[in-house]
């Protein structure tokens, strides 16, 4: 049997082949735009080439240090240029970057500075209390081996400067004392092999440890090119930060920004107000958030607004399904909201609700219903599937059956750091395994119907909690709902809605309030959808805006089963 060969024999060479890198956007924007504003803090105020400048003194200032191939870099900072410049500076010296949540609790944390192996912290000054304690656990399980990371703590002029003082005072360097130690013509290389590690970010461990995703160059030039093409961006776009950048590495826009020369806008604390204004006064072009960010935005008192809108505001969202009534609500004040999905394992969104022209014509409450599905898949995604949970086989694209949705290409992760069994299930068959069950419509766009854990299953049949959520945002005293399994005497399980209201209205009377809502679901679905279990008061969230289900499933199992009706 002849081997099948190309045309010809030619062979890479270096004139012709290198490996790719999304470092080679911030050198590009530099050359392009060297005196346009890169970053913007507060009153401080960077250019591509000094950005540029500081990311190659990190670099130096990390190799002098031996930190380079093989080696991680923690950062625990909020939406600030110190973790922008990271995600260039750390890989340029060859380490890896690992950007922290910063709500996550100190043992939390000292498992992830030690399971990484992090050789340096680089912690903003808020933040600094929370690596000491967790490095005190790190140690404290380490039987003498310890070895302490190099500390680093970034300054803020808009918090308390004792924070910062009291870093120094425990022997931390202050990062621009650092970045001065380095060569701002320091002569980076690419990666030799585009496979090699850029970034490393951890799943949230709700259930178990956490795991620790590892993604590639490759992956991330791939990623942040396929974020500008899908969304439209344009160059020199004007992105406000409300996305954290520790989540995803903000979905690959810290380096697609690069590759745009366009403007980072960093937003520490992310409220409604501070939204409008940074649209109202800074250009704002551009921004990502969850659902419930966009909630705040069209919920937000006028007081905390700027309306009309001086400009049209794209707007990227994902995280959750949103609820139709939020995407309406957002398109009415003024704002196009992208609708994606995707995971930490896919470099964040990686499908998208890609609009269609002859949507244009369609009612806009249709419009949202159809921007509220998962879409198709990124440019970068070479495959993306729902299939049948046992047999693997590609369901029907009736738009009703059920299957777990899968992708497989450049955009899925390296795989999971020091963790074989857990990759075995994930890349089962050849394809990675979202755990997330979804439908196919007969136009092959995907649409979620919840995460597998989230099924309620009552009396034998499957509930989607996300529709009966949908249901719940049409009411109109509900600002926020999830809705989880609670145990049933009878069926099993029986949906329970976990509901905070908007502000305003009357919540004295619970009891009526509840059945009102329940009335009210009754007319939208069927009778063993609507919630048997209704809880008000403030949700649960992760830091990038998501509701921490897990936590109102251990709060809905410790309320006891519902009772069998004694009638």
């Amino acid at each position: 049997m002849t081997m099948e060969g190309d045309i010809d024999n030619l062979p890479k060479n270096d004139a012709n082949y290198t490996a790719l890198t999304p470092l080679w956007f911030l050198e590009r924007a530099a050359l392009v735009h060297p005196q346009r504003k890169s970053v913007i803090h507060g009153s401080l105020q960077y250019t591509w080439l000094q950005t540029y400048q500081r990311c190659r003194r990190m670099a130096s200032a990390l190799s002098k240090h031996s930190i380079g191939l093989g080696k991680t870099v923690a950062v625990i900072a909020p939406n600030i240029p110190a973790i922008y410049e990271a995600h260039f500076g750390v890989p340029m010296a060859g380490a890896v970057v690992n950007c922290v949540n910063i709500r996550l609790n100190a043992p939390t944390v000292a498992f992830l500075l030690g399971h990484s192996s992090a050789a340096v912290v680089m912690v903003d000054q808020e933040y600094f209390t929370l690596a000491e304690e967790a490095l005190k656990i790190v140690a404290s399980k380490s039987n003498g081996n310890f070895k302490p990371p190099l500390m680093i703590v970034i300054g803020d002029e808009n918090c308390n400067p004792r924070a910062l003082k009291y870093a120094l005072d425990k022997g931390a360097i202050e990062y621009e004392k650092f970045l001065e130690t380095g060569d701002p013509e320091f002569p980076w290389k690419p990666p030799k092999d585009e496979w090699q590690s850029i970034a490393l970010g951890y799943t949230s461990g709700t259930t178990s440890s956490p795991k620790g995703v590892v993604l590639s160059h490759r992956g991330a030039y791939v990623m942040a090119l396929s974020d500008c093409i899908v969304w439209g961006m344009n160059e020199g776009a004007i992105y406000l930060w409300t996305l954290p950048m520790f989540h995803c590495n903000g979905w690959c826009f810290t380096w697609a920004l690069a590759a745009l020369c366009g403007t980072s806008i960093c937003l520490r604390q992310v409220t409604a107000k501070a939204v409008y204004s940074a649209i109202a006064n800074q250009g704002v072009t551009h921004f990502c958030a969850a659902p419930v960010v966009l909630n705040t935005l069209v919920n937000a008192p006028e007081k905390e607004t700027i309306l009309p809108l001086p400009r049209l505001v794209h707007v990227m969202t994902a995280g959750a399904a949103p609820p139709p009534s939020v995407l309406f609500a957002m398109s009415q004040r003024g704002f196009r909201v992208t609708h994606t999905y995707g995971l930490s394992e896919t470099y964040g969104p990686s499908t998208i609700c890609a609009w269609k022209p002859e949507w244009d014509t369609l009612p806009p409450e249709t419009q949202a219903r159809l921007n509220a599905r998962q879409g198709v898949r990124y440019v970068g995604l070479e495959g993306l599937d729902v299939v049948d949970l046992k047999t693997m086989a590609p369901v029907p694209a009736d738009g009703t059956s059920i299957g777990e949705i899968v992708m497989r290409g450049n955009a899925i992760m390296k795989g999971y750091l020091k963790n074989p069994k857990a990759n075995e299930e994930a890349f089962h068959g050849g394809w990675y395994h979202s755990g997330d069950l979804g439908v196919k419509h007969p136009d092959g766009y995907i649409e979620i119907k919840d995460r597998a854990k989230d099924i309620i299953i009552s009396g034998g049949e499957n509930i989607s909690s996300l529709e009966v959520e949908s249901a719940l945002y049409h009411h109109p005293a509900v600002l926020e709902a999830s809705v989880v399994a609670r145990p049933d005497e009878r069926w099993g399980e029986s949906p329970c809605a976990f509901i905070t209201l908007k502000p305003g209205f009357d919540d004295s009377d619970h009891q009526r309030l509840a059945e009102d809502i329940m009335k009210f679901c009754k007319q939208k679905l069927p009778a063993y959808w609507v919630p048997k279990s209704v809880v008000f008061g403030p949700l649960p969230k992760t830091a990038t805006g998501k509701i921490q289900k897990h936590l109102l499933r251990a709060k809905a199992k410790e309320m006891g089963p519902v009772k069998k009706s004694r009638l």
